[in-house]
């Protein structure tokens, strides 16, 4: 493995932060000292560039395809690969490590109370995983983009007990669940949690189950995403805990033709047809989408539909606005909960059902 230094052009660097701090007001940004680019070949072990890997660090993978499953536990490094010729699929033995006995391609884990921050992800292909291709798990800063999740046996890539996290410009297609997955816990019950501005956005998300998960969080914002050909486009999930779930913006996507058929859960009906769902979520604004030609009959089918959490909690608060539907059956906008205080204004569409919501 090839793993050539940069440690004169940190020096230069920490030099210029330093004179730029000396600057009346200036504020220096901490500086990795001895950043190294750690370059692997097909035939190497990428977590074995991890493990030897500094924060600051960055991990450069060649095309090719590496089997196995990676564990990163290590703040500020970045692992970057050249696009989709640059695939992570499954060995035939696991790894011997958290990740490859969850069953993961990715895990960047910490803890809610010392998380792992500011790892980044991009430029790599993630399929075949039995679990979730991408998980953070206790991270600040993740950030995953221009990166393809595939075929995984359940979520495309998310997080849990996480903040500030960054999905941009990814594609996350053909995964048994979500193709991104965002949740303050998925072992625990309890109320919605901060997300901190956690950004969802440009990316194109089709084949899954459900294109969006936001569950029982925060101030987060889904936007400028492409959601098509799945059961259902995006799902905002909250119930009747404290703090309740919303403060989101859902705003600016494309969501459109998302007719495939799943089978009814323990906890959910089947779902088809399925746009944008909020259930039991208060302070949430759904604005200026474009969502189009979702069609089933599923108890949540439609356009924009407000529908009763699992254990009945009602939506409340939500702000409906500036959407352009039509084609969505059995109705472009469907307040199906008539929770409290909810508002719908200057959308554009052809049937809601109570009527007056268009």
């Amino acid at each position: 493995m090839r793993t050539p230094k940069l440690r004169h052009l940190a020096g230069l660097t920490a030099v210029l932060v330093i004179e730029l701090a000396q600057l009346p007001g200036a504020h220096a940004a901490p500086v990795d000292q001895a950043a190294t680019r750690h370059v692997v070949q097909p035939g190497q072990s990428i977590q074995a560039a991890v493990d030897a890997a500094e924060p600051g660090d960055t991990i450069e993978i060649r095309p090719g395809t590496y089997r196995e499953n990676l564990q990163i536990t290590t703040d500020r490094l970045t692992l970057v690969g050249a696009g989709e010729s640059t695939v992570l699929s499954p060995a035939a033995k696991p790894s011997a490590n958290a990740c490859g006995e969850a069953g993961h391609g990715i895990c960047v884990t910490g803890t809610a109370e010392d998380p792992v921050s500011d790892v980044r992800i991009g430029s790599l292909k993630v399929t075949g995983f039995a679990k979730n291709g991408i998980w953070g798990s206790g991270t600040d800063r993740m950030t995953v983009r221009n990166t393809t999740t595939e075929d995984n046996g359940q979520q495309g890539m998310g997080q849990e007990m996480s903040t500030r996290g960054t999905f941009v410009d990814n594609v996350s297609r053909n995964n048994k669940q979500s193709g991104v997955f965002l949740a303050n816990t998925i072992d625990a019950e309890g109320g919605a949690t901060e997300a901190l501005g956690t950004l969802v956005a440009g990316n194109q998300l089709s084949g899954n189950r459900t294109g969006v998960v936001v569950r029982r969080l925060r101030d987060l914002s889904v936007e400028g995403n492409t959601i098509t050909a799945n059961c259902a486009g995006v799902f905002i999930v909250g119930d009747e805990s404290t703090p309740r779930a919303g403060d989101l913006n859902v705003r600016h996507n494309s969501v459109y033709e998302n007719n495939a058929y799943c089978a009814a859960t323990d906890r959910l009906p089947f779902i088809q047809g399925a746009g944008i769902v909020l259930t039991g979520t208060e302070g949430t604004r759904v604005t200026g989408n474009q969502v189009n030609d979702n069609v089933g009959t599923s108890p949540m089918s439609g356009g924009i539909v407000l529908f009763t959490s699992v254990v009945g909690a009602p939506n409340a608060k939500n702000a409906i606005s500036r959407n352009v539907m039509s084609g969505n059956k059995p109705a472009d906008l469907a307040d199906r909960d008539k929770g409290p205080d909810n508002t719908f204004t200057d959308n554009v569409c052809e049937l809601s059902a109570p009527t007056g919501r268009c």
